[in-house]
């Protein structure tokens, strides 16, 4: 099968084009055929574009909106000159993943999409006012222009969190809040926690049960998670994904009166608050500079920019607490696993996390973290760290394209 999946933001779209189906998924051989973003839906938009390994595609176009950009994308790769491997027309896709972020308690696997899962995902708005109606704008989008005969399969962010324990996703609130508003901790990039999860068996044969390990998703957006069992046992990002850890412009962790004093203090509206706790806060807010760790960690080293210096230090130490409370929780993990733009390419910011906690036997080896770099899928650890310490490039759009064709051929969903 040739699966279409769809990432939709609230001015974005990223997508994949993935031939996977049963044989392909138990041979671990599906193939990336393209790839794509756009970005700025609304005005003139950045566009890339690229088939497999090929020199990517830039430019802008006007599009207006997600159904525009979607057409503009089916529009490319239908054309012959576009050359994706197996695709000449849309008859060729057939199904479309989508990525959507809250599914609240009510979808707690990957579902096909009809017009009762629709509602369902409408009831969910106001647990994520931010992603869920673009998520939704995709899939009408999708509807509209593959045709409503496509299969469309909906993959949850918070599927995976799902078999947290109460005492785990529950606020310590009056429990009414919790009955009346499902005011709760659902967790999120649940993906790619799994698929790391999944990855980690892979390398070291382990089954799923004894899988217990600690994955730690560092990009733009970070979260950790814990996995016993093989299960989310417990993860950072709470009913929203602004609890937890620093992030890019993120806040992370904070005392909620810091909102209602600097209400009275700022004279600003709790929107504005919150604004800035999603959009000017985490790495942004601290060294005033950017939210990019790549030029954080260089100002750093060539300047020494204090408040470049003091947002890694921050983000580091942030990073290491979770990590250490997740040990705690579990009485030991078998592996730390690092992922994400930043988990994955960072060797300084894997080292400052990780060190200082000899007495927890978990040892670095220097050279092996200084190659785990650009898509290194390896073991970073000593040889004789109690804890293993692994680099597991992630693949969200993998589990988006996996869990299509399962739930469009009715097979069981295991990673």
């Amino acid at each position: 099968m040739n699966v279409f999946v769809l990432n939709c933001g609230s001015s974005s779209l990223k997508f994949q084009i993935i031939s996977t189906d049963e044989d392909q998924i138990a041979k671990d051989t599906d193939q990336q055929l393209a790839k794509g973003l756009i970005e700025r839906i609304g005005s003139e938009a950045i566009i890339t574009l690229q088939v497999g390994d090929q020199p990517p595609f830039k430019g802008a176009a006007p599009l207006r909106d997600h159904k525009s950009a979607l057409a503009y994308v089916i529009k490319w790769m239908s054309q012959p000159e576009t050359r994706i491997p197996g695709i000449t027309s849309l008859n060729d896709i057939h199904a479309v993943g989508h990525r959507v972020v809250h599914g609240a308690e009510r979808f707690k696997g990957s579902i096909l999409i009809d017009d009762a899962v629709i509602g369902g995902l409408q009831d969910c708005i106001d647990l994520a006012p931010l992603h869920n109606p673009a998520n939704l704008k995709g899939i009408f989008a999708a509807r509209e222009l593959f045709g409503p005969q496509m299969p469309q399969v909906a993959v949850f962010d918070t599927a995976f969190h799902s078999t947290m324990p109460e005492k785990a996703y529950l606020y310590a609130i009056p429990y009414q809040l919790y009955r009346r508003f499902k005011v709760r901790k659902y967790g999120f990039h649940g993906t790619s926690h799994r698929y790391i999860a999944f990855r980690y068996r892979k390398l070291t044969g382990k089954s799923r049960q004894d899988t217990n390990i600690i994955t730690v998703h560092l990009g733009n957006g970070c979260s950790a998670c814990a996995i016993k069992g093989g299960k989310s046992f417990d993860t950072s990002m709470g009913m929203t994904p602004l609890e937890g850890l620093m992030m890019g412009t993120r806040s992370g962790d904070i005392d909620p009166t810091v909102i209602d004093y600097l209400v009275h203090k700022e004279g600003s509206s709790f929107d504005e608050i919150f604004s800035t706790l999603n959009k000017r806060s985490g790495l942004l807010g601290i060294s005033g500079l950017t939210n990019d760790m790549r030029e954080l960690e260089g100002e750093a080293e060539e300047h020494q920019d204090r408040r470049a210096i003091l947002a890694i230090d921050m983000f580091c130490h942030r990073v290491k607490k979770y990590i250490g409370a997740y040990l705690a929780e579990m009485n030991g993990a078998d592996a730390i696993c690092f992922a994400g733009g930043i988990g994955e390419n960072s060797p300084t910011i894997r080292r400052k996390v990780l060190s200082d906690m000899d007495w927890l036997g978990i040892l670095l080896d220097e050279s092996r973290n200084q190659q785990a770099v650009r898509g290194k899928e390896m073991l970073i650890s000593a040889d004789d760290s109690r804890v293993p310490v692994y680099v597991i490039p992630t693949n969200e759009e993998l589990i988006l394209a996996r869990d299509t064709v399962r739930a469009v051929k009715s097979l069981p969903f295991p990673c």
